[in-house]
């Protein structure tokens, strides 16, 4: 029988790292119900009784510079646990047992020398390679470096992961066509290499891939790992026969305990020595796949599932092996002083792991940059476009050439307008977040950039590109309307109408983050908005006392106010023309105009409160993300 490890000879790596993980353990607190039903529970008290669930027990092994190590097992049996456990994204409190680099505990300066590439690929569609990797890089790499030596250093890594000739192509999506799958998961490899890690963890990096893509990826890890001396850590769910022959270290986990760790050329060897064997030549991943799931083929005619194997396996596993995989990691060199430091690469690479944050105004200059490189995509997709287009068009036939004295078609008019840039940029706004939360966790736990940063380069981007299409709108509107034919009344009704779509906006994004959930956020948003809609000063007269006041937090009372005293002036006059004196049985409008002359609402209430609106609501926004990042 093989020993569990020995140390290779890789290629100069000048940061190397020896990872080390001892007894390692990790439970899970659940609060379920008894078997009595969830209502019998309650009233028992057992509901909320706590209960652990086993994820990782006692995993003890390690990886030497140079090496790629393979974590094998089926669905659940802990894979992803261990390597948050080992990439240093599990609190400590949480699980047992210890985690050792080069012989001492992992601290801030060996995760910033970590990368982590996790399952699914979370990256803008709209991008091209090179520009999400030199985005990347402005962000990642140390201020020391100008952007012509970053944009280098993503230019290297480019060539070096495989991704010349698809530079040029935009990622893609499931919507949108751009590389291929494989390609994409060397884009999210390249994101970590462009901080030239000396440890890097991947998460399933084959998933979803043909055989053929999976080799070729495997084949770059491999790369790295020998010929850059990278200590590589990896799952991987069913390598084929040829992948697994590249595994120089292969743990196998079943419900979270080890049944073998050691070299991949020697498993088949170790399980034949504890009399399992296969009956005809197999893939050797999917053998010891089947072990692990604790599903033996003992003969061609006969395949069980015995609930003693694993049992076997892992007893078997605690005498034969654990105690030399323990010596070996207690007995490995704790110090890296026996590799030589050698670095052909150029400053540039070599300086990526070097200390000093980004200055927050080149953070926010080089996220409002990407921004405004994705969302300009999204804003002016065709039919939103034509979306716009079409309203404005058809308001604007409905209204052709309205008559200054056909006061209630213009207050229609003008109601129409506030309902619509009510609805449109809030329900548009409420999915920001929410479709950027995957991007924004990956890039938060990286430490691209700080939360303030992303905050301001989101508002701030997404401001002037929302701000086109309503001026679109209302610069055919108005004229075909017939609305007053002054430039100045023209310019203050625009004014209006773009503040009110920020605030607005400012509505779908407080929604958005607070709720984080796109389909319940754009629920609550069209609920809100069907409120304030109501309560905006057309359709009722006579709102009830007990939700009258709702009216004094809807945007659209605010905005149409406004925009009445654009075309009308203070409210008097056009409560004359309207003939509310002469009725009893008055429109909504007459009493609208009633308490506008009253005096209950001045303009610059009405402006006041937009603008608290307008920094509130993002406010509650940015207060409602911090909790993603507490």
């Amino acid at each position: 029988m093989p020993p569990p490890l020995q140390d290779p000879n890789p290629n100069p790596n000048p940061n190397p790292i020896h990872l080390q993980f001892i007894d390692l353990c990790y439970k899970l607190k659940l609060h379920k119900p008894s078997g009595n039903g969830v209502i019998r529970s309650v009233f028992s008290g057992e509901y909320n009784k706590v209960q652990e669930r086993t994820v990782l027990n006692g995993i003890t092994g390690m990886v030497n510079p140079g090496e790629l190590m393979a974590v094998l097992g089926p669905s659940g049996s802990g894979k992803s646990t261990f390597l948050n456990a080992i990439g240093g994204r599990l609190p400590e409190q949480c699980f047992d047992g210890k985690i050792l680099v080069n012989g001492r505990k992992v601290t801030k300066t060996v995760l910033k020398r970590t990368g982590f590439v996790t399952q699914d690929d979370v990256l803008y569609p709209h991008l091209t390679v090179r520009e999400t990797l030199i985005f990347c890089a402005l962000l990642r790499l140390p201020k020391s470096l100008s952007r012509r030596e970053k944009t280098a250093v993503a230019d290297s890594v480019i060539a070096e992961v495989g991704l010349g000739k698809c530079a040029d192509t935009i990622i893609g999506n499931t919507f949108i066509r751009g590389v291929s799958g494989g390609e994409r998961k060397r884009v999210s490899i390249a994101h970590e290499m462009l901080m030239n890690p000396s440890l890097l963890i991947l998460d399933e990096p084959t998933s979803g891939l043909d055989s053929t893509a999976a080799h070729k990826l495997v084949s770059t890890l491999s790369g790295l790992a020998h010929e850059k001396g990278k200590t590589v850590v990896t799952s991987v769910h069913q390598p084929s026969s040829r992948v697994f022959q590249m595994f120089d270290t292969v743990l196998v986990l079943s419900e979270g305990r080890c049944i073998y760790f050691g070299k991949g050329s020697e498993a088949m060897r170790y399980f034949e020595s504890v009399d399992f064997r296969p009956s005809f030549p197999v893939n050797p991943a999917d053998f010891l796949l089947d072990l692990a799931n604790g599903v033996w083929q003992q003969d061609t005619q006969t395949e069980k599932e015995r609930p003693n194997v694993k049992q076997t396996l892992v007893s078997s596993y605690n005498d034969l092996l654990a105690s030399k995989v323990r010596d070996a990691c207690l007995d490995a060199p704790s110090e890296k002083a026996h590799m030589p430091i050698k670095s052909p690469e150029p400053k540039a690479y070599r300086t990526r792991c070097a200390n000093g944050l980004n200055t927050w105004f080149n953070q926010f200059t080089v996220l409002m940059q990407r921004s405004l490189k994705e969302r300009k995509h999204e804003t002016f997709n065709p039919l939103r476009v034509f979306q716009v287009i079409a309203a404005s068009l058809l308001s604007g036939f409905m209204w052709w050439h309205s008559d200054f004295r056909d006061i209630q078609d213009r207050l229609g008019l003008l109601f129409f307008i506030s309902i619509f840039w009510g609805v449109f940029p809030s329900f548009n706004a409420v999915f920001a977040f929410p479709q950027d939360r995957a991007v924004f966790t990956k890039e938060q736990a990286s430490g691209m950039y700080s939360l303030s940063s992303y905050f301001m380069a989101r508002i701030v981007g997404d401001a002037p590109m929302e701000l086109i299409l309503p001026t679109m709108f209302l610069s055919i509107t108005y004229w075909m309307c017939g609305l007053k034919p002054e430039l100045g009344a023209f310019i203050l009704t625009l004014l209006i109408l773009l503040s009110y779509v920020l605030v607005s906006q400012g509505l779908g994004f407080a929604v958005g983050a607070i709720i984080m959930d796109a389909k319940q956020a754009s629920t609550v948003v069209t609920v809100t908005m069907l409120a304030f809609v109501l309560t905006g000063g057309y359709y009722v007269h006579k709102v009830p006392g007990f939700i009258a006041w709702m009216k004094y937090i809807s945007t659209t009372f605010y905005s149409y106010r406004l925009l009445i005293r654009v075309q009308y002036g203070q409210g008097r006059d056009i409560w004359y023309l309207l003939g509310c004196f002469q009725h009893s049985d008055k429109h909504a409008s007459c009493k609208f105009i009633e308490d506008d002359i009253e005096g209950q609402m001045s303009t610059a209430s009405c402006i006041g409160i937009l603008l608290i609106m307008f920094f509130g609501y993002r406010l509650l926004a940015y207060l409602a993300l911090r909790r993603i990042t507490a």
